[in-house]
């Protein structure tokens, strides 16, 4: 595989590992699975690919099995606002693939990331046949509603520190994101692109929430020791 090849051109059936990664695979029934199975592709994104662009039509339910994703959109100024990150085990897109409808948000690739689509029809088929795939996309939406609202909290907040607080514990989601576990695989400057901060300003938020006992800085990535506190409204005075 090339790095010239589109992102479209380089998918490929998913390895026993890479399916073990998919969330949702686990409730299915096995004639349910089986099909999903036989349907699923992933395809190897380079840093910089888009994965989905806004307008184009939604073809695939897109999830993360390794790397990290930004969804994000243009405004008139030509200004890109950040909606959230994307981390291993995510999935997004639910409700554009509901509606088969256009997408509204940029999905690219912030390094080189394994992801996975499962094709509209297949996706589709699940909702009409499957309770258990019926529940995963609920607690999927209902996740998703709660994310953006706590999104538009994070936009209006002056303080960095908790910005970047909040910021990452919407990406530490059990939820949304099983595939995170206790450490997040995260360079200094893909949060920075996630939070919107440079990443100077981004280092400094990290080494006053490891003061706080809230996360642990390692080797290529950082532990959340106190999720709950990166959320809450003490933690977010104590850094004011």
């Amino acid at each position: 595989m090339t790095h010239d090849l589109s992102l479209h051109q380089r998918r490929r059936p998913p390895t026993r590992q890479e399916l073990d990664g998919i969330p949702w695979l686990a409730p299915l029934q096995s004639v349910e699975r089986e099909r999903a199975v036989a349907s699923l592709l992933v395809g190897d994104a380079m840093a910089g690919d888009f994965v989905c662009r806004i307008g184009r039509p939604v073809t695939y339910w897109f999830g993360v099995v390794e790397g990290l994703l930004k969804m994000s959109s243009d405004n008139a100024q030509g200004q890109t606002m950040t909606f959230t990150g994307v981390p291993p085990g995510g999935w997004f897109g639910e409700g554009t693939a509901l509606k088969r409808e256009p997408y509204r948000y940029n999905i690219q690739a912030l390094r080189k990331s394994v992801v996975a689509g499962l094709p509209i029809d297949t996706f589709h088929w699940l909702l009409d046949h499957s309770i258990g795939f019926n529940r995963f996309v609920m607690n999927q939406l209902n996740e998703r509603l709660a994310q953006f609202i706590a999104a538009r909290e994070i936009d209006r907040l002056n303080n960095p520190d908790v910005r970047v607080a909040r910021s990452l514990a919407s990406l530490f989601n059990p939820v949304l994101y099983p595939g995170v576990g206790e450490v997040l695989r995260i360079t200094q400057q893909e949060l920075a692109y996630l939070v919107g901060l440079s990443r100077q300003r981004v280092n400094e938020a990290l080494a006053a929430l490891e003061r706080q006992g809230a996360i642990r800085i390692e080797y290529g990535g950082l532990r959340v020791l106190d999720v709950s506190a990166l959320r809450s409204s003490i933690f977010a005075r104590n850094l004011g």
